[in-house]
């Protein structure tokens, strides 16, 4: 496995892939890789045969300063992890200057996916996400990119950007990993004091008990009630957002018959550290 840190030799050692008739795959990351990351990195090479990883923690879709601070950095581990237990040939590990040797000004439209949830309450997020996954794009220029589930509204919006911008890219969204207990594996769960990480998979007991139980007995406005006053009754648990929405469009579900696949989407801090979540309701066969 090579570690690439300029943009010149990426391509170059991609362009050599491709010019061997080599399909090509790209994981973006963030680092901090865990089992989450390895089960997209698997697929990415099952499905193609020159895969490559970028680890990058991408300041520009950080609201807040501090988080992007502490936000866990191990390249060396993950490059371990990485080699220990897949087939990728490439980790792309690039400085914060290589990629924005000027300020990245550039301004993504995305409509009304954006603008919910994550949008809502972390203004400019997307933007940020959509310059570097768009520049990792015409860098590498991939056959696939594999993103996880866990992250449904950016999954959403950078489909909508590979279609925007006419990509020739396969995104290819992945089932959530998640421990025994039901937490999502998240590079953030390291952040987790002890008695915080006990409780920290009560929210998608709770997700799932408003499935199994209150879904046809109350409004998606009820139940979104009801989950948020449910967690918030639990010391160090506290719901920023809890949205009941159309899969697709993302935007608010009324009623469980305005569309055939709703989804739960959750951000609850536990503790200090922020935690998403979802959970389907319903999907059409």
């Amino acid at each position: 496995m090579k570690t690439i840190a300029t943009i010149s030799e990426l391509k170059q050692v991609v362009a050599s892939a491709r010019a061997e008739g080599k399909t090509i795959g790209l994981v973006p990351t963030m680092g901090a890789l865990h089992i989450g990351h390895l089960s997209l990195i698997k697929r990415a090479c099952s499905e193609c045969d020159f895969v490559v990883i970028s680890v990058f923690v991408n300041p520009t879709q950080f609201n807040n300063p501090e988080d992007l601070r502490t936000y866990p950095r191990t390249l060396e581990a993950d490059k371990k992890l990485i080699e220990d237990n897949t087939s990728a040939q490439v980790v792309f590990a690039p400085s914060v200057e290589e990629i924005y040797p000027e300020p990245d000004t550039r301004q993504f439209a995305f409509g009304p996916i954006a603008e919910v949830m994550e949008g809502e309450h972390r203004p400019g997020h997307f933007n940020g996400v959509a310059q570097i996954v768009s520049k990792l794009f015409m860098f590498v220029e991939p056959d696939k990119a594999y993103f996880g589930e866990k992250d449904f509204q950016q999954l959403a919006i950078i489909r909508k950007m590979v279609k925007d911008l006419d990509f020739k890219i396969q995104i290819v969204g992945c089932p959530i990993v998640r421990y025994m207990d039901g937490l999502a594996v998240s590079s953030r769960n390291a952040l987790l004091q002890e008695d915080e990480r006990a409780i920290a998979p009560i929210i998608q007991a709770t997700l799932r008990r408003s499935v199994e139980e209150k879904q046809y007995e109350m409004t998606p406005s009820e139940v979104i009630s009801w989950v948020t006053k449910t967690l918030n009754k639990i010391e160090h648990l506290e719901v920023e957002y809890y949205s009941i929405v159309d899969g697709l469009t993302l935007q608010p579900v009324n009623d469980w018959t305005d569309t055939d696949y709703v989804v739960g989407c959750i951000t609850c801090y536990c503790g200090k550290v922020r935690l998403i979540d979802n959970i389907t309701y319903k999907v059409s066969e």
